[in-house]
């Protein structure tokens, strides 16, 4: 009995085996359909919806469809691909998901999926709810700031008696992976390292493993391909001698991006050759002293007087930047929010250990700026007109964006240039 079939995606058309899963046949032909919680020893879950697609004028997820004779797929226009990238955007929203902070960085399915869409930043405001972090089990750490709720685990992960692990506890917004403390105990070392493989993101952890690899050994640190990012083509117009003219600051961060900036070396002398600096640590310029063409933004707001450099720079100069992961996601700093801020004060200043006998005030005074109730990223601020993700970002990657948006020029961006962490 001849059980092939013919189908189109995107307009390519291939053979394939009836009813087989739709996400397996265009992986097997070198088409990417976008999923987090498809899993081939699953059946299909469909609670991530980034693999939706358009079957024969309906859209539907990927995952659920067999293929079938005459099938016509649509998987990247650019209503599908927008609906992709703002559930992305909303999962990274949603949790703790600063990628410099966490053991999955790098053999992240999410994170993977976002360089391939060219995410750069999110558009929703970061939630910063406060989820439970479990170190009870025996062998593991569920970080529910970071679960998805994609499901794997609960299917998948069973002891030698087929008794579930992980079950979804309370319901709505309110919903939560559980771990059975009991059938917890059960898993061999082996096949709790399994159950933090399954997981797309870093939400499951095994204690005592440390899962993170250097650059170039991660699993999705080089793909072979670039990365679409939309740079807007708004080319600056200069006068005959005149250079462009670029600031810079640092709000709440660790100065990381402006050394990062620094180590493109002698090719600094290139980059003076086209552009002056004025505000800036790097030149130690204290005030504006003229409109400037470029401004760029390191580290988020944690306290009023970020909030008023960053005002200000958005009122001085033509086109503002965020670069790195404090000035994109909030980063590190940021990782505060999840504690209410009067306990982070107690801590560091009534409950820490001290040098100074009888120093256990908290500080306050008109002269030191008030601290926010959390550190939130530049675009929550400001409008901001592009972001560079990266802790820090790569300089030649830096250099690259900037010449790009001070040219007008459309300049391609490799994978290899474009990272969270």
């Amino acid at each position: 009995m001849n059980n092939k079939v013919n189908i189109s995606i995107d307009g390519k058309k291939i053979r394939t085996e009836k009813g087989m899963n739709l996400i397996d046949v265009a992986q097997k032909n070198e088409i990417k359909i976008p999923t987090l919680c498809y899993f081939k020893k699953l059946n299909p879950l469909a609670t991530c919806r980034i693999c939706t697609v358009n079957v024969n004028g309906r859209n539907t997820t990927g995952c659920t469809v067999k293929v079938e004779d005459n099938m016509e797929v649509l998987v990247n226009t650019p209503d599908l691909i927008e609906n992709r990238k703002a559930i992305i955007e909303m999962l990274y929203a949603e949790g703790n998901h600063f990628c410099p902070s966490c053991e999955k960085s790098g053999n992240c399915e999410m994170q993977n999926w976002g360089y391939h869409m060219g995410i750069t930043n999110v558009r929703y405001p970061h939630a910063f709810r406060q989820k439970s972090v479990d170190f009870t089990p025996q062998r593991m750490i569920m970080e529910s700031n970071r679960c998805i709720l994609c499901e794997r685990c609960v299917e998948l992960v069973k002891t030698k008696d087929g008794k579930s692990v992980f079950s979804f506890v309370k319901r709505g917004n309110n919903t939560l992976v559980h771990i059975d403390y009991k059938e917890e105990s059960k898993l061999t070392q082996n096949e709790a390292i399994q159950a933090m493989s399954i997981c797309p993101v870093g939400a499951i952890l095994i204690k005592g493993i440390a899962d993170g690899k250097p650059f170039g050994e991660r699993k999705y640190d080089f793909l072979n391909e670039n990365i679409s990012t939309s740079l807007k083509n708004n080319k600056i117009e200069l006068k005959e001698g005149e250079k462009f003219v670029v600031a810079t600051t640092s709000l709440a961060g660790c100065f990381g991006c402006h050394m990062s900036l620094l180590d493109i070396d002698t090719e600094l002398l290139d980059v003076l050759e086209i552009v002056e600096f004025n505000k800036s640590p790097l030149t130690d310029i204290k005030t504006f002293s003229k409109q400037c063409h470029v401004g760029l933004i390191e580290g988020g707001c944690a306290n009023s007087h970020n909030v008023h450099v960053l005002r200000e720079f958005r009122k001085k100069c033509d086109i503002l930047i965020s670069f790195g992961e404090c000035a994109v996601m909030g980063g590190i700093p940021a990782m505060r929010n999840f504690i209410p801020l009067q306990e982070c004060l107690e801590e560091s200043y009534l409950n820490g250990l001290t040098s100074e006998l009888g120093a256990d005030i908290i500080p306050a005074s008109e002269d030191i700026p008030k601290l926010l109730d959390s550190v939130y990223p530049c675009n929550e601020v400001v409008e901001i007109d592009y972001y560079i993700p990266g802790c820090p970002p790569n300089a030649h990657h830096i250099w690259k964006v900037v010449k790009s948006i001070l040219l007008g020029e459309e300049i391609p961006i490799t994978h290899e240039e474009f990272k969270y962490d």
